[in-house]
């Protein structure tokens, strides 16, 4: 019987329960007129503070919050005793605690909450899924709670690496307008000395499905490719790029993104943070002062330079409305990736795949940005959390012996020279770089769509910078559909998938990293073609074309595309323009406006439907969003709007009701 089990064998001292204590020594700093001018809280808050262990004495520091995304308990060696989601979160404490001495170092109070996240690796292909996106505004409405919770704060700190909960905390922190707030970016993990970073070993059951691997390579494989037990993965995905996004948007301190989790560098940046937000209290220098329109701009073209995930399309415009500033458009995105050069070789875009380690000790983002700067591309008098303005930042990073220093670990430890991985604008020309997105469009996306152009394999692109692909369509409505396809041998060279059903709708705008891990590794996926309504992973690469709009089940035409409809797909990779067309049948091309005409005419597909597991919280997300502009204005939620519709239904019920 369980109860025996559970409680078989007591120690008897459990037993001796005390019914009360003496209570913290000493008292409380209050004056006489704090018990009469202060709020209850505010009294109350230390009562609680002392009894936590904090000496009365010193209460009266300044009070300064710090957030994180910890995940797992670890044992003081470092042990796992309870495991987290992903190395992203295991090691965030360790830099909460680094900030947390340095506050206290500084006579200041500093206090400590977690709002854990999930790994997107850990749920692609799974339920899981149709919970990432939507994670993210949830978590940032309880930050937000949270840093109003303490209504004695006076300073913020977010801690945070990965995909969801670092945007997170920048939506958090770029709405907290009138407290200094200072961003520290999480770190990446270290790449094995033998082995496949974790955006490729994602890729081994398609691998083995098709012969490509062994049972005991795979085994291997898996197992070595987090070489380091913290930080985000070790490629240019959304945790990176959300890393460079925080610095290039002023919000993290210079050489913050892209550190090596656990090592003293990555500690250090914890506690010149912390130095940064008690600057930013003493010097009134508040978020609203950091995060202009400005800065938003800066972002997208770090952004670009970089050939960063596209997820960040989603991201930097949530940023912006919790800013209160100026939404970007899809012509800024055109606008920006077309004046700016990519100058970074990264993983996975190449064209040599370094690791983030190495981008980082090439110089990281203030080493871009000083190409940047030459060419005239960056506003140099945004302010930042250092409290001096972008290009002193940058006139500092120039002169500074941690830039030599770095430099030369890079070159010493892995035999590679900074200026092949962060190149200045000529030397990415010759090696071929290509500016990083794309916005086709066309009669399957009358509202565009996304490709992340830069990645789309070179030996398919043809000589004028220009990928074409006319092929038939094979239809799926659901990612486990088309995953299963390519395991069986049900997808071919040159056939164009279309998976639709994937948006906010249908299943909260999964990721599809599954679908183009498994196209980029397998032999024939470079002739392969992609198009949904969902999104893709920071780590896709490949002919991919994702957030089509409308989506299918708000009725866009991608979701009336059967089997056998040709598609014609043409992305101009060098003016960054391109077109995503159904234009007939096998045995019976049309042209553009008959193909649009013909599609006008259909119905949807007989099988499209939203995921019939997709959780109510998802549900609402979805349609909130929906209601606030949808994913070209960043899935926010745009309370006025919300309270418009809401308004709007209301008072046509209610009239309704009374014809009835």
């Amino acid at each position: 019987m369980s109860l025996h089990i559970i409680f078989n064998d007591e120690d008897q001292s459990i037993y001796q329960v005390k019914t009360h204590a003496r209570g913290p020594i000493g008292s409380l700093p209050l004056t006489a007129q704090m018990l009469e001018e202060s709020p209850s809280g505010d009294l109350f808050g230390m009562t609680q503070n002392v009894g936590m262990g904090w000496k009365p004495e010193e209460l009266l520091g300044k009070q300064v919050l710090i957030l994180g995304t910890n995940g797992g308990i670890r044992d003081q060696d470092g042990s796992p005793v309870a495991l987290g989601y992903h190395t992203g979160h295991w090691e965030v404490d360790l830099l909460m605690s680094e900030a947390a001495k340095e506050i206290r170092e500084k006579k200041g109070v500093p206090f400590a909450a977690f709002v854990s996240d999930p790994c997107d690796g850990r749920s692609q292909g799974t339920l899981g899924m149709f919970d990432s996106f939507p994670f993210r505004n949830d978590a940032a409405l309880v930050y937000r709670r949270l840093i109003r919770s303490l209504p004695t704060r006076q300073a913020v700190i977010g801690v945070a690496t990965c995909d969801k909960g670092l945007p997170a905390m920048m939506i958090a922190l770029a709405g907290t307008h009138d407290l200094p707030t200072v961003i520290v970016p999480g770190g990446v993990t270290l790449p094995p000395t033998v082995g496949e970073d974790a955006g490729k070993v994602q890729t081994i059951g398609a691998r083995f499905a098709n012969k490509e691997i062994t049972l005991k390579e795979a085994s291997e494989l898996g197992c070595v490719s987090c070489a380091s037990t913290g930080g985000g993965c070790q490629f240019l995905g959304t945790a990176a790029t959300s890393q460079v996004v925080a610095e290039a948007l002023g919000m993290a301190v210079t050489h913050s993104a892209l550190a090596p989790s656990g090592q003293p560098i990555w500690g250090e940046m914890a506690r010149q943070s912390a130095r940064a937000a008690l600057e930013m209290e003493k010097n009134q220098i508040t978020t609203k002062d950091i995060v202009t329109d400005k800065a938003i701009e800066n972002a997208m073209v770090v952004h670009a330079a970089f050939g960063g995930s596209t997820n960040l399309l989603l991201h930097i415009p949530a940023i912006a409305h919790a800013a209160k500033c100026r939404i970007p458009t899809v012509e800024d995105w055109i606008r920006i990736n077309r004046k700016t050069p990519r100058l970074v070789s990264v993983l996975p875009n190449g064209p040599d795949y370094h690791p983030t380690v190495r981008a980082y000790l090439a110089g990281g983002v203030p080493e871009v940005m000083l190409h940047l700067r030459e060419l005239g591309l960056l506003h140099e008098d945004v302010l930042t959390v250092t409290g001096a303005t972008l290009g002193e930042n940058l006139d500092w990073w120039e002169q500074s012996e941690r830039r030599t220093e770095i430099k030369k670990r890079l070159l010493n430890e892995d035999g590679v020279h900074p200026e092949e991985v962060i190149m200045n604008p000529d030397q990415a020309r010759k090696r071929g770089l290509t500016s990083t997105v794309t916005f086709p469009e066309g009669n399957i996306a009358p509202e565009g769509a996304v490709i992340k152009s830069t990645s789309i394999d070179p030996t398919v692109v043809s000589e004028d910078g220009v990928y074409r692909h006319t092929g038939e369509a094979k239809v799926f409505t659901s990612e486990r559909d088309a995953i299963r396809a390519i395991k069986t041998g049900g997808i071919q060279a040159g056939d164009v998938m279309v998976v639709m059903g994937g948006g906010p709708l249908g299943t909260g705008m999964e990721e599809t990293y599954q679908l183009t891990s498994a196209l980029k590794y397998l032999p024939f996926g470079k002739h392969v073609s992609l198009i949904t309504d969902a999104r893709f992973s920071g780590v896709s690469t490949g002919a991919c074309i994702g957030h089509v709009g409308p989506e299918a089940l708000a009725d866009g035409p991608i979701g009336k595309l059967r089997d056998g409809d040709v598609i014609e797909i043409v992305i101009d990779c060098v003016q960054l323009e391109g077109t995503v067309n159904f234009v007939g049948a096998k045995d019976e091309r049309v042209s553009i406006t008959e193909a649009t005409e013909i599609l006008n005419r259909r119905t949807r597909h007989p099988d499209l439907k939203p995921n019939a597991q997709l959780p109510d919280d998802t549900r609402l997300w979805a349609a909130l969003q929906a209601v606030s502009g949808g994913t070209w204005r960043g899935s926010v939620y745009d309370v006025d709007r919300i309270l418009e519709v809401l308004n709007a239904g209301m008072e046509a019920m209610s009239k309704e009701k009374n014809l009835t």
